[in-house]
């Protein structure tokens, strides 16, 4: 089985900062993703750009949609993310 990275894939916890990116969708396999992601949009098929990133795995300012809306995740929470960085 390839690993995500290997795939072209990444997680939105992992992802470079200023990039562009997609959500695909979500690892999940634990059953334990906050359903905060989902109610604040962070949907399949949604743009994306991380603004910040706090240091020592601090929290990520995430800016997304059409609508440019903002929100601050913790990084165990973009660890659930699956993305792909848009060219």
């Amino acid at each position: 089985m390839l690993a995500l990275k290997d795939k072209g894939l990444d997680k939105l916890s992992g992802f470079p900062k200023n990039k562009m990116g997609k959500i695909l969708g979500y690892d999940n396999d634990s059953l334990k993703m906050p359903n905060k992601i989902i109610e604040m949009g962070l949907l399949p098929e949604t743009s994306f750009r991380i603004l910040y990133q706090a240091p020592f795995s601090g929290p990520m300012y995430v800016e997304f949609g059409d609508e440019k809306s903002r929100i601050a995740l913790r990084e165990e929470e973009g660890d659930y993310i699956i993305v792909e960085e848009l060219n």
